[in-house]
């Protein structure tokens, strides 16, 4: 890992520092702006293969913004995107979206739809006039309900799911692409505790079947617990990428949160975890022995 202990992190990592993987996503001096305002300057980040990496920061770093140009939703001013080594702009629309699923921050459920033909538009960019459906879309549509757990909503229109209900189906419509890259913008929103740990624990596993998962995040100690790889930004720059061990330090979290914090070791899990340092708050009393 590298940080900014006054200068900005380029992000060209050798093969080492991403644990021997192979680079999948690759940022190179992205800059993006929209008017005067930059949000992106530079940026330069590896994504590799076959991990789960969580972009996470200060609100209005660029997290989205950066997360929509591995997408190729938005074009930089500057810098390029490669994936699998080849330019982002290289790829036709149906090409790219074989090889990576988007789920949006915001999404827009149409009118009369219902869950079960929201799922099947994940199978869109396998479609064409000379290949119509399959057994294998239908098995990819039938993997992505049993993973998200929606099989009881299927009849049902999305304008009655309650917010929770719909960003799982928005999920399984994202995991019915079978993609090789899956990018997620805060996917736990909506999402009540349960559902959270249960997505996260799914997106691990598909970690391990070979995915590679890209995932804003807000929770800074479930990213440091469920991903393996973060990417950690500040006003529209890197500030530090690697492990999370490396990355989840307290002089980060200062320099990004300006939150003063306590790292401490998961009991259960080994996993770094932030505690907020308060003020107001005080150590207990140290109990003498009777």
């Amino acid at each position: 890992m590298k940080n900014d202990a006054g200068a900005l992190l380029d992000g060209r990592f050798d093969q080492a520092l991403l644990g021997g993987r192979k680079v999948m996503l690759k940022a190179t001096g992205v800059r993006l702006g929209y008017g005067e305002q930059l949000v992106l300057d530079g940026v330069s980040l590896d994504i590799p293969e076959g991990r789960f990496t969580a972009l996470i920061g200060a609100n209005g770093c660029g997290k989205t913004t950066m997360l929509n140009v591995l997408a190729h939703m938005l074009r930089p001013g500057a810098g390029e995107v490669q994936l699998s080594g080849k330019p982002l702009r290289q790829y036709s629309r149906r090409a790219l979206a074989q090889q990576l699923a988007l789920l949006p921050q915001r999404t827009t459920s149409p009118a009369g739809m219902s869950v079960r033909e929201l799922v099947m538009q994940g199978r869109f960019p396998w479609q064409s006039w000379w290949r119509q459906w399959s057994g294998q879309d239908q098995q990819a549509i039938d993997r992505a309900i049993e993973l998200t757990g929606i099989n009881s909503l299927l009849d049902r229109s999305l304008a009655t799911l309650s917010g929770g209900q719909l960003q799982r189906c928005w999920i399984a419509m994202t995991l019915a692409q079978d993609t090789p890259v899956i990018l997620l913008d805060e996917p736990t929103t909506f999402l009540d505790i349960a559902h959270q740990i249960t997505l996260l624990e799914l997106l691990v596993d598909l970690r391990e079947q070979g995915k590679t998962i890209v995932a804003v995040l807000h929770d800074l100690n479930q990213a440091a617990r469920y991903a393996d790889h973060l990417v950690m930004m500040r006003g529209g720059r890197l500030l530090a990428q690697g492990a999370p061990a490396e990355v989840f330090t307290r002089e980060n979290l200062k320099a990004v949160f300006d939150l003063d914090a306590h790292i401490i070791t998961d009991p259960y899990s080994g996993d770094p975890l932030c505690v907020p340092q308060s003020n107001r708050s005080k150590p207990l009393p140290v109990q003498e022995a009777m």
